[in-house]
This record gives C-alpha cells, structure tokens and sequence, in this order.
C-alpha cells in the first residue's frame, strides 16, 4: 500500500444515519513503500512515483498511528465503520497495515460494510449486477473516479451516503 485516504460519510445515531459533508472530515498519507516488490501497472494508476515515496513518503508505523488516532477523535464515543467498493480490496489492506504498525485495528475485525453488498441487498439484485455502471445514477458520486486515494475515499463516502437514502421502487 502505497497511500490510502478516508473521510467521514456521517453517523448512525438509533437506527438514523446522519449524513456530512464527507470533505469536511479527511486523512491522507501517502507511504514509504515496505518492500520493493510492486506491480508497475497497478502503481501507474495511481499517479505516484514510486521512487519518490521510497525516499520522501511517511512512515508506515507513524502514518497508521496517526490513521488510527484520527479514527478514534472522528467517530468519539461511536463505533468506526470502514465502508468501501469493493470492501474486500481496501479491508485487506487497512486491516493489515494497522494489525503490522500498531498492533490493532480502529475497525475491529469485521465492522466493516461493503457497498456493492449494501447496493444489492437493497436493490434487490444478483451481485454481479452491482456494478456502479449498472446503478442508478442518483445513487452514484458525481464525481470523477481517479483513482487518487482522497479523492476515491469522499466519492465513495457519497456514496455511502445515497445508499443508506436509497428506498427501491416497489
């Protein structure tokens, strides 16, 4: 992992979720890599160069703990949730880079919503067709995917947003 970004989407007060403005509410790092084996494609789409963050990107085991600390003031006396499409790539990588620098996870280890699930169980819908191209377009961000980590962290804290709004027709 060589950045990640979160941003608070809102809060579940009863069985209520409270939306905000997920660009009010942020954390970015980007992270000295830890091993020098990387897929070069996958790095490209991400824009950062990689010999760059080998020399100036933060430190993993300082950059989690600073992660987790702003996890913990952000939700106060709530439970953290980490939400993201798809769940099972970004929860991977969260979760084992806070086990590896700070010996535990903000998230526990499950509380956690995959949206594509969220998407389908609402819609009622085979998985396979929960694709973001085949959602209504309500329901998607309007903003541009790209693949910087911030940027896909609020686009995704709007969608979260839309999907816990969503009542399907019928």
């Amino acid at each position: 992992m060589i950045s990640f970004g979160m941003a608070v989407a809102g809060r579940m007060t009863g069985r209520v979720f409270e939306p905000v403005d997920p660009r009010g509410r942020t954390f970015y790092a980007e992270l000295r890599p830890i091993s020098d084996d990387h897929v070069p494609e996958a790095l490209a789409v991400s824009g950062l160069d990689r010999d760059l963050l080998v020399r100036e990107g933060r430190d993993p085991a300082e950059a989690m703990r600073e992660a987790a600390g702003w996890i913990r003031e952000a939700s106060g006396n709530g439970s953290p949730v980490l939400a993201a499409y798809p769940l099972s790539y970004d929860w991977m990588w969260m979760y084992w880079y806070f086990m590896r620098f700070t010996g535990a996870s903000p998230f526990g280890h499950s509380r956690c919503i995959d949206l594509k699930t969220l998407y389908a169980a609402k819609a009622g819908v085979p998985i396979g067709w929960a694709t973001k191209r085949q959602m209504p377009a309500h329901l998607r961000s309007g903003r541009p995917h790209t693949h910087h980590a911030l940027d896909d962290a609020v686009e995704q804290a709007e969608l979260l947003q839309n999907l816990m709004a969503f009542t399907p027709p019928g």
